[in-house]
This record gives C-alpha cells, sequence and structure tokens, in this order.
C-alpha cells in the first residue's frame, strides 16, 4: 500500500508542477512585446484590423503589441509562422476565413490544420460581399441576372479573385439552378477594373472594396450576400431574400496556437471582448464597413466549424476538388 500510494505522489508531481507554471506564466503574462502576425498584405482589409486590434490591445495588456505582415500562398506563410512559433501567448495570428476555412478545403497539401494546431482567442469582424455588374450593363437587377444566365448556361462570365468568393459563386448557382462561366483573377482591383469595362459580366468581392466604384456609377450593385441589407446600400437586396438558406460573409479571427495554455488565452480573450464592446471598437468597424464578430472562444469555435462545413457542401455539390 505505501509503496502504491508513494507511486501516486510521485505521478502527481510532474502534473501540478505544470499547472503551477501554467498559471504562473499567465499571471505573468504578458511581460514583454505581443506580436500578432497579420498572413496579408499592408493596406489589406485584413490588415487594416490586425492594427487597430494591435493598438487597443496595447492599451488592455501594458505591453507594446505589433504587426508583422507575412503575406503569400493565400495565408499559409503567416498562419505557419505562427504554428512554428512557441506556444506562450507572445506570438498571435490575425486569420481570416481564406487561411481558417477555405483552405483547408481547396488545399490538398496544406501544411496545418487550421481546427487542430490552432485555437480562437475572439471573432474580429465580418463583412458581406457584393455581386455587381458594370454600370454600363443591361443587367440592372439581381432577378435579371438569375434570368440572363438561364438563357445563357455557361454564357455568363463571373469573376473571383479567391477561392472563397467561387465557394460563395458555386452556392448561389446550385440555389439558382444557373451555371456561371468562372473567371479567376488574382486581384481584385484588376477584377473590379475589368468589371466596369464590360470584359466580365458579373464579378463578387467584399462590398466595402466595391463601394466607391458603385457610387461613381462605374459598377452596379445588385445584391449582397448578409443577412440584413447593408446600411449603405438599403435599396439593394440580400441573396437570402430570394433564397433563404444564403448568407455568406468574409470574416476574421484572434487565433493562438491550441497549445497556448487557456488562462493565457482566457487573459487575451477578456481584452478582446472589452475591446469589441467599447465605442471604439463599433467606431472602427463602422468605418471600414464591417460588422463585429463579438464571439467567445468557444463561440468563435463553433462558428468556424460550421462555416467550414458549409463550404464543404458547396465544394462537394459543385464538384470542386483539393488541389
Amino acid at each position: 500500500m505505501k509503496k502504491r500510494h508513494f507511486l501516486r505522489i510521485a505521478a502527481a508531481v510532474p502534473l501540478a508542477s505544470a499547472s503551477h507554471l501554467a498559471w504562473a506564466q499567465a499571471t505573468d503574462y504578458p511581460n514583454r512585446p505581443v506580436r500578432i502576425i497579420s498572413p496579408f498584405a499592408a493596406g489589406s482589409t485584413s490588415d487594416t484590423s490586425a492594427r487597430f486590434i494591435a493598438q487597443q490591445l496595447t492599451q488592455a495588456l501594458g505591453q507594446p503589441v505589433t504587426v508583422e505582415n507575412q503575406p503569400g500562398a493565400d495565408g499559409r506563410i503567416g498562419m505557419m509562422a505562427v504554428k512554428n512559433a512557441p506556444a506562450d501567448g507572445y506570438t498571435i495570428v490575425a486569420g481570416s476565413w481564406t487561411n481558417l476555412a477555405v483552405n483547408t478545403i481547396v488545399s490538398k497539401d496544406l501544411p496545418y490544420d487550421p481546427l487542430k494546431d490552432f485555437k480562437p482567442v475572439a471573432g474580429i469582424g465580418r463583412s458581406m460581399l457584393g455581386i455587381a455588374v458594370s454600370g454600363q450593363s443591361d443587367i440592372k437587377t439581381f432577378q435579371d441576372l438569375i434570368a440572363a444566365a438561364k438563357r445563357k448556361p455557361k454564357g455568363t462570365n463571373f469573376g473571383n479573385f479567391a477561392a472563397g468568393y467561387r465557394l460563395a459563386t458555386e452556392w448561389l448557382s446550385g440555389l439558382a439552378g444557373v451555371q456561371f462561366t468562372h473567371v479567376p483573377y488574382r486581384s481584385t482591383s484588376q477584377m473590379n477594373t475589368d468589371l466596369a469595362a464590360k470584359q466580365i459580366d458579373v464579378g463578387m468581392d467584399g462590398v466595402t472594396s466595391m463601394t466607391a466604384l458603385v457610387k461613381q456609377g462605374q459598377l452596379r450593385l445588385l445584391a449582397v450576400t448578409g443577412d440584413q441589407r447593408h446600411s449603405e446600400f438599403p435599396d439593394v437586396p440580400t441573396i437570402k431574400e430570394f433564397y433563404p438558406e444564403f448568407s455568406i460573409y468574409g470574416w476574421s479571427a484572434l487565433m493562438v496556437r491550441s497549445e497556448v495554455p487557456d488562462a493565457i488565452t482566457n487573459k487575451l480573450a477578456d481584452a478582446m471582448t472589452k475591446i469589441l464592446q467599447s465605442s471604439e471598437g463599433r467606431d472602427f468597424a463602422k468605418k471600414v464597413g464591417s460588422e463585429l464578430l463579438l464571439r467567445s472562444t468557444g463561440e468563435m469555435r463553433k462558428y468556424q466549424v460550421a462555416q467550414i462545413e458549409t463550404l464543404r457542401r458547396v465544394a462537394d455539390a459543385a464538384g470542386i476538388k483539393a488541389e
């Protein structure tokens, strides 16, 4: 009995030590600068959000929080930088729906698992997408677009510059019973330039990215992809009004390595909740044309999983295979 009792005590010592170490790390966290990896180029919507969060976290945590851009490969480079960093909460990633949901569906040899390798700290924001045509197009409404696509199977060219937008387009195609000819672009600016010049029939982009061209009359916004109409374009319908199950947003979230102690993650999450609930948070969201994605760590995980499941169903139905 004495020997078994000793073994139980001996086995418990490492666990107690590990628990104490995690508690000590969390209590002392942060005691040096924190960096947020932005997997996209400076000036992008994701980067702008990361810089706002860094500024606010600097005040909340009492340590400098900086943004480091590591763009490339649809966000893979930035995600791997965080995966390969120590799991101590000092390297965070401001991920987007591209690298937290879409990549795992369309990429065959993705070097990270967005669910197993990372865990959410909190949501940041989400922005609805828009479907637009040239301001000179004969297509005046969303109904006109669907009718035109039905008259010309595969004759309507639909521009997309990223896999997430392609999946959103395929979802619409399936619900409407139409087919579009996919026209891939490398950048949103080139796509919108061609769209305004009627080089392609229709395109999908973030509403914010299209707003200036729409207001100038170079593009005509036919529909938006959110649950409600966009505040700046109240006369433009949502796709949901025609197909109730359709709703899709571009979104972003703050993530850390899955091995980061929960106590540290929770400290960051508490700070993020205060930031997103602040007047500064609300003002920032209004400025960039997005909605705050106020989700706890657990809620953000459920949201991410649901997004992956939805997009995977869309890809399967459209016959899109990982490449």
